[in-house]
């Protein structure tokens, strides 16, 4: 299957410093694809070049099949930034009708992109009057129109309240499924841990990671916790039968290695009616975000 955005060994840098440095990705279509770094990873750049704004200095990308910033390729591509700004005057029913219509299709369809972002009841207010989250779900709206087959992302929850935070993940696993591909930058890890198919992660500049979140916790091989939760007067026994556990809130704390975490369980599957409760936690995304952002140097 073609990529729906392909970039190989992109650079670019500003005068004398490097914002990118032979970065490599692609975007399949229905994939959804976290883009995660820290403020000057060089993931602003990295959009501005897909859309594009800016040239890089060397390496290839294809958007939708065409050099960014061509024609075909803005037809297709639709971006989100982390703080819409519209016109205080109009309502939202005219904001959108108004990028309809810059857009060459039919204003009719204005209201159902409001509802579909959750505003049909704000839909005939002056932008003015609505809240940041609200103004995020206008931009969200304008970012629909057209059916993109690439929408890239920048801190697209920002704003947005834990319910429409949920609603706007539902959306974008619809638009998958439709086949559109999604690029998305964020800094809220718990979100795109469990939403997205891929993670990139860029440090420095550099693409430090990449691959599904149990491809990164292979490659990472930080431990597992596990929280091990005794019948009463058993904390001994279990203590004895794993060594290097620790006492930790009222529970029997220990870590083990991705490769030891069957044998640990087989251990304490063995003490049987001792253990009340065993609760197994493996690294999240922050841990490996961290993991190798540090191995970077940052």
């Amino acid at each position: 299957m073609t990529s729906t955005l392909t970039i190989s060994q992109l650079t670019k840098a500003f005068g004398g410093t490097k914002a990118l440095t032979d970065v490599s990705l692609s975007v399949a279509p229905g994939e959804r694809v976290a883009l995660l770094g820290h403020n000057g990873a060089g993931k602003s750049t990295l959009m501005k070049i897909i859309l594009g704004l800016i040239a890089p200095d060397s390496g290839q990308i294809s958007v939708c099949g065409a050099a960014p910033g061509h024609a075909s390729a803005r037809a297709k591509v639709a971006y989100l930034p982390e703080n819409a700004t519209f016109h205080p005057a109009l309502t939202g029913l005219e904001q959108i009708t108004h990028y309809m219509r810059l857009r060459g299709e039919d204003t009719s369809g204005a209201m159902d992109l409001l509802g579909r972002v959750g505003l049909a009841f704000a839909a005939k207010r002056r932008i003015g009057t609505y809240s940041k989250g609200m103004r995020q779900r206008v931009g969200l709206a304008q970012a629909l129109i057209g059916r993109p087959s690439l929408l890239v992302l920048d801190e697209p929850t920002s704003g947005l309240d834990p319910v429409s935070r949920r609603d706007f993940y539902e959306l974008l696993d619809g638009l998958a499924a439709d086949g559109a591909s999604i690029l998305l930058s964020s800094h809220a890890l718990t979100e795109v841990e469990a939403r997205t198919d891929r993670l990139l992660i860029l440090s420095g500049g550099r693409m430090v990671a990449t691959g599904t979140l149990s491809d990164l916790r292979r490659e990472a091989a930080l431990p597992v916790a596990m929280h091990v939760t005794a019948h009463n007067g058993y904390d001994s026994d279990i203590l004895a039968a794993l060594p290097g556990a620790i006492r930790v809130h009222g529970a029997l704390h220990l870590n083990c290695t991705q490769e030891d975490k069957l044998a640990t369980l087989g251990r304490i599957t063995a003490l049987e009616d001792k253990v009340a409760d065993l609760e197994v936690i493996p690294p999240s995304l922050e841990d490996i975000y961290s993991h190798f952002s540090r191995r970077d140097g940052q």
